[in-house]
């Protein structure tokens, strides 16, 4: 096996973290951990609000960097992907292994779980294969004192060889004495981490493959297992990062083959066997369970919320109240919001007279672009507001796994991924959010598959038109009983987007992504009592205000071009009234009109102003329009010809068109391809269209429209 040096690896630890700063006098400091053990609770709590998040080079894994300062010293926090291995089985995995073994963090603080200590040694110990420079912080101890189970941090220590330090993050309790065990070993104190003693086979071929390796990294010992356990990926990053190209692996071969056909063994078994025996040996020394019967309340309740019986109509009873409360929490709000941007109109009208604007100008800009702006804003941020908050509570008290637990079975058949249940409820509250979070699936295929079927659940740019439908046409005149009547249709819709999602996922898998779907762990955590506080922070800034300013981004430019449609004329025609007239023939196929479609196909940048330019163009106004109430709504409506199919079919091709500019944008990042960019928008625009026109031939068949 032949070494050959391609470069310096000058920047490399500049490029992992990602900071635009990377100055040397930050300490960087590694923050690893298993999922679900209040890892991002810990970096929250270190780090406030002073965070940004990049993704990796060349992947679409997303870490967070934060600061914090300690002393005199400035710290940058770098949250890797939560992961159960360095065994680089996923992108996650290989992330998180290539930052500590590449980007030479200063320290390495690895995030356990005290209540379920045994499973996240295993990471520890691999973590200790590759650096002595670690801090384990043992976290959730109130949890594990409320479940009776005693965790003794001292002798920990002792075992593993490093700094223990015990935390409850979400109160903040043993932050400090986390800071002050970073800046200790930071500051470069001596440390004599555990190595995992692996059967005499495994222990002749790292001592074979060793010399060839010393100097490559810190530690040559751990390369060494990675080489002959097999690992492939390992080659990749020691030539982006080390500069080093291993020209072939004769050696490598010869020792794998020569030890499997004297053992009849996969060494990576051997390995991961050796590591999980040493975890056991060590918890068993340091954990005492006086109760081993304290998940029975979670093994309880979950016997309800994941049965057969019981599981879908609690599942589907939340989603509801979810949706009831958004719909009647933010109606007010929105009115409030409109008002108030609005009515900055008459000023800006004002300040254009004193100005001396030209009325093309006053047009594109205000009657344009800052009305467009206006909708979105007051239509899109009440919803989300209250949307996002009760997500994430669902979230945070631990009942989104139960729901992709209840699905997998579904998404198995449709031969998709199981966690895309995740990723599916996601996108209820914005389609490219739920994008972004199929980074989750480790299979590129039924990463896939779940990017182009999200489209399939409204996002809350979608919900103020199922809404408009259902309340003006379905449940008007129904008194105290129109929001539940409202919420009920709706409901009707969702469920049909998600059994199209399964449909076209099973056509996706078994055509131009065809596959089997992958297994995969889904661990269900303990139930906890959600944060209240911190969740409504997190929901507004993380999730709310990013999406909303993306959805500004992009419906800006567009109210420029309606603004242009609606007041450009040709043969004393609008452009808006030509393109409506194109689209009339299709609009009547699928039991529509051309100025539906015209909105739709306008409403590209932001669904949230479909209604409004519909609106517009049916009152010739030249700019968008809002009516004062429901049945104002329904009558001009009516006038223009709509009927109940009108309705129905407006709801189908809602949840069954091209994805909003920002879905678009963020499609496009996320697969890095124009081609998946476009398969992502004819798909559901090809389903819209062939759902409402059989619908509506079905309705003129029985004689309904």
């Amino acid at each position: 096996m032949g070494l050959t040096k391609q470069s310096t690896g000058t920047g490399v630890r500049k490029e992992l973290y990602l900071t635009s700063a990377g100055q040397r006098n930050e300490k960087v400091i590694a923050l690893a951990g298993n999922p679900n053990t209040g890892k991002s609770t810990v970096f929250n709590s270190l780090t406030g609000m002073n965070q940004h998040t990049g993704n990796w080079p060349g992947k679409t894994v997303a870490t967070a960097q934060g600061r914090y300062q300690y002393g005199d010293d400035n710290y940058l926090l770098v949250d890797l992907p939560g992961t159960y291995s360095l065994l680089s089985a996923s992108v996650e995995e290989e992330v998180a292994r290539d930052f500590i073994c590449f980007g030479q963090p200063d320290v390495t603080v690895v995030i356990a779980d005290a209540t379920c200590l045994e499973r996240n040694l295993n990471l520890v110990l691999q973590i200790l294969e590759i650096t002595d420079r670690v801090v384990v912080c043992v976290n959730l101890m109130d949890e594990a004192k409320r479940k009776k189970i005693t965790v003794d941090l001292d002798q920990l220590g002792r075992e593993l060889g490093v700094l223990v330090v015990g935390t409850n993050a979400r109160s903040g309790e043993g932050l400090d004495a986390l800071k002050a065990a970073v800046a200790q070993v930071a500051a470069g104190d001596p440390s004599c981490p555990r190595q995992v003693s692996y059967p005499q086979q495994i222990e002749a071929m790292v001592a074979s493959l060793s010399p060839e390796l010393t100097g490559l990294l810190p530690n040559s010992r751990w390369l060494a297992l990675r080489l002959a356990e097999g690992e492939t990926s390992i080659f990749d990053s020691l030539g982006k990062y080390q500069g080093l190209d291993i020209l072939g692996d004769n050696a490598l071969s010869s020792v794998r083959r020569e030890f499997c056909r004297q053992s009849q063994v996969n060494p990576r078994d051997l390995i991961v066997s050796s590591i999980v025996s040493e975890a056991e040996k060590i918890f068993n020394k340091t954990v005492l369970i006086e109760n081993r019967d304290h998940n029975a309340l979670d093994r309880k309740i979950d016997s309800i919320l994941t049965s057969k019986v019981f599981g879908y109509p609690i599942m589907l009873g939340l989603l509801g109240l979810v949706f009831w409360l958004t719909i009647e929490g933010a109606n007010y709000p929105s009115q409030l919001l409109a008002a108030l941007l609005f009515g900055f109109e008459d000023w800006l009208a004002g300040l254009a007279f004193w100005t001396s604007c030209p009325d093309w100008l006053f047009g594109v800009l205000v009657m344009g672009v800052y009305r467009t702006l206006a909708w979105v804003v007051s239509v899109m941020l009440p919803p989300m507001a209250i949307f996002f908050p009760l997500f994430t509570l669902l979230e945070d008290l631990g009942y989104l796994p139960r729901v992709a637990f209840n699905l997998d079975h579904y998404f198995k058949k449709a031969c998709a991924h199981g966690k895309q249940a995740l990723t599916m409820c996601m996108g209820f509250g914005c389609n490219a959010a739920g994008v972004i979070a199929c980074r989750i699936i480790d299979s590129p295929r039924e990463r896939l598959v779940a990017i182009i079927t999200n489209n399939f659940v409204p996002c809350n740019g979608r919900f103020p038109i199922l809404i408009v439908m259902a309340t003006t046409f379905f449940a008007a005149g129904a008194g105290a009983f129109q929001s539940g009547i409202a919420v009920l249709a709706v409901m009707a819709v969702i469920v049909i987007g998600i059994v199209m999602t399964l449909a076209v996922s099973k056509i996706l898998s078994k055509t131009i992504l065809l596959g089997l779907p992958s297994s995969f762990a889904l661990e269900m955590p303990p139930y906890r009592k959600p944060q209240v506080g911190k969740v409504i922070v997190r929901s507004v800034f993380d999730r709310t205000l990013f999406v909303l300013g993306r959805a500004a981004a992009v419906a800006a430019p567009a109210g420029i071009v309606i603004w242009l449609m609606a007041n450009l004329s040709i043969a004393d025609a609008s452009l808006l009234a030509h393109g409506a007239r194109i689209l009339e023939p299709l609009g009547q196929l699928m039991g529509l009109d051309g100025i539906i479609l015209m909105g739709f196909l306008l409403g590209l940048p932001a669904n949230e102003i479909v209604i409004p330019i519909i609106i517009m163009s049916y009152m010739a106004s030249g700019s968008m329009q809002a009516l004062q109430s429901p049945e104002a709504l329904r009558q001009l409506l009516t006038a223009n010809g709509w009927t109940w199919l009108t309705a129905v079919n407006v709801m189908l091709l809602t949840i069954m068109h091209f994805p909003c500019g920002t879905t678009l944008w963020t499609i496009h990042k996320e697969t890095q391809s124009c081609k998946w960019t476009l398969v992502s928008f004819l798909v559901p625009t090809a389903a819209g269209i062939l759902i409402c026109a059989a619908v509506a031939a079905v309705a003129r068949l029985l004689g309904l429209a």
